[in-house]
């Protein structure tokens, strides 16, 4: 029987099995796991996620987690995480100075 301490795990253990420069979207966390609870993975983020490497789970246009565009840029960058800068990037919010080039750094588990 599964419950919602099994999905949490469920969660992190896809987060945490995504490699270094690659992401998934919370969509594609919760298509993994036969689901299509986005919204429900972006809750487990939010509550459990620190323990695990957040910054790989971004947001379908390629932008981190609302509110952690300065905190995730870093790890992006340590990872070679393919980036798409804007070119305004001084002028604008960081959330929009930035995003993954997703279809470069896409990441999906072997079957």
């Amino acid at each position: 029987m599964s419950g919602p301490a099994d999905f949490v795990s469920r969660v992190l253990g896809v987060v945490d099995s995504i490699p270094p420069g690659r992401v998934m979207t919370y969509g594609g966390v919760a298509a993994q796991l036969g689901s299509r609870a986005a919204r429900a993975v972006g809750q487990v983020m939010a509550r459990y996620g620190s323990d695990v490497a957040w910054w790989r789970v971004i947001r379908a246009g390629g932008h981190p987690p609302i509110g952690h565009a300065a905190q995730a840029l870093p790890h992006y960058e340590a990872e070679n995480t393919p980036l798409l800068r804007s070119a305004a990037a001084s002028t604008i919010e960081a959330d929009a100075a930035y995003r993954v080039d997703y279809r470069a750094a896409r990441w999906s588990p072997p079957t």
